[in-house]
């Protein structure tokens, strides 16, 4: 298991049926985190979201949606904007990209993984949450590889199983926790 304390960026990734979760997720975490928190929720950009006013009534850390290169704070949420890619570049400054959608998602969560794996590496944490497609496997394959964290909500818990079975299947996962451990795990977190 990671030290904690060299932990830079952790990622919350999540899809259909994993939002309440997340939700619960960034309400744990403490206040005197020494990380950024970069949150990836599939979304429409079609339609108004209410996803990062929701989570700072939650959450007692500052949240707010990425923008164009903007350095990654500690103790910050941030929120991959609907219709964007979110790449991280290696000054860990914020790059929104518009570019193809990958398994249909724009932002994808391997997009903002890969991206974050290659600058983060061992120093990276990445949970992947409920969702019905694939997004996110390749991603916890990369953070994996880089030595970076990774943890996966339980299927059996999971309101949409497809997502965490995918990223199980790489076997590039470090931990698989039900909801009440994961929980507690980002309560731990400092």
């Amino acid at each position: 298991m990671h030290k904690q304390s060299s932990i830079e960026l952790l990622i919350i990734a999540c899809s259909a049926g994993g939002v309440l979760l997340l939700m619960d997720l960034l309400a744990a975490l403490n206040r005197q985190i020494g990380f950024s928190v970069l949150a990836v929720v599939h979304r429409n950009d079609k339609f108004p979201s209410s996803l990062e006013q929701m989570a700072q009534q939650k959450c007692s850390l500052s949240v707010k949606q990425a923008e164009e290169k903007e350095s990654l704070a500690p103790g910050v949420v941030y929120f991959a904007p609907a219709g964007y890619h979110v790449l991280i570049e290696s000054d860990k400054t914020i790059s929104l990209d518009v570019s193809e959608p990958v398994n249909y998602c724009r932002p994808s969560i391997d997009v903002a993984m890969q991206s974050a794996a290659e600058v983060y590496r061992e120093k990276l944490m990445a949970i992947l949450l409920s969702g019905a497609n694939q997004d996110g496997a390749e991603g916890m394959r990369a953070v994996y590889a880089y030595g970076g964290l990774t943890l996966v909500q339980s299927p059996k818990e999971a309101e949409v199983d497809t997502m965490p079975k995918a990223a199980i299947d790489t076997h590039a996962i470090v931990s698989i926790l039900s909801d009440e451990q994961l929980k507690r795990y980002c309560r731990e977190l400092v």
